[in-house]
C-alpha cells in the first residue's frame, strides 16, 4: 500500500514538473523583438594604401535611434595574426550617433579593427578587416601554415 503511495505521489509531481516545465517557454516571438538593442554599423574601407588616411567609422543606434552619448567608442587595430601588438584609437562624437576617427597604416598587410561601443549599460564589439597595399589573406595563411610546420619539427 506504501509504495502505491509513492508511485502515485511520484507521477503526480512528475506530471507537475512537465507541466510547469512546459508554460516557461511560451513566450512568444514578440515579446523578443520587442527588446531594444545596441546597434552597432561599422564602417571600414576594403582597401587603402600604406600611409593613406582612411577613416573608422561607428554608427551607434539603441532601440533604433542614434547614441549620441554613448559611454565609449574605442577602435582597436592589430595586423592579423598579431592580436596582442593592438593600438587603441579614441574616436571622436560626431553628436548624430556616429562616432569615428582618422588613421593610416604603415605597411602593407591585412588588419583587423574592433569598434568597441559601450552604452545603455551594454557593449559590442563588431569586427572588420582592411587589407592595406598589396597585401592578401593568402600571405597569412600560408605564414601560419609555415608557423605550424616548423613548430612540428621542433617537437620531433
Amino acid at each position: 500500500m506504501a509504495r502505491r503511495f509513492w508511485m502515485l505521489l511520484f507521477i503526480i509531481s512528475l506530471g507537475t514538473l512537465v507541466a510547469c516545465g512546459g508554460n516557461m517557454d511560451n513566450t512568444s516571438d514578440e515579446d523578443e523583438e520587442e527588446l531594444p538593442s545596441l546597434d552597432v554599423e561599422f564602417i571600414v574601407p576594403e582597401n587603402a594604401d600604406p600611409n593613406e588616411k582612411v577613416e573608422l567609422k561607428a554608427i551607434v543606434t539603441y532601440d533604433k535611434q542614434p547614441v549620441n552619448d554613448a559611454d565609449e567608442v574605442i577602435f582597436e587595430v592589430w595586423e592579423k595574426g598579431r592580436p596582442d601588438d593592438s593600438s587603441k584609437l579614441d574616436s571622436v562624437n560626431n553628436e548624430d550617433g556616429t562616432y569615428t576617427v582618422e588613421t593610416s597604416f604603415d605597411e602593407d598587410g591585412v588588419y583587423e579593427l574592433y569598434a568597441h561601443t559601450t552604452a545603455r549599460d551594454l557593449h559590442t564589439m563588431p569586427m572588420k578587416s582592411i587589407t592595406v597595399g598589396d597585401a592578401s589573406l593568402e600571405d597569412y595563411v600560408e605564414e601560419d601554415e609555415n608557423k605550424d610546420e616548423e613548430e612540428m619539427s621542433h617537437d620531433h
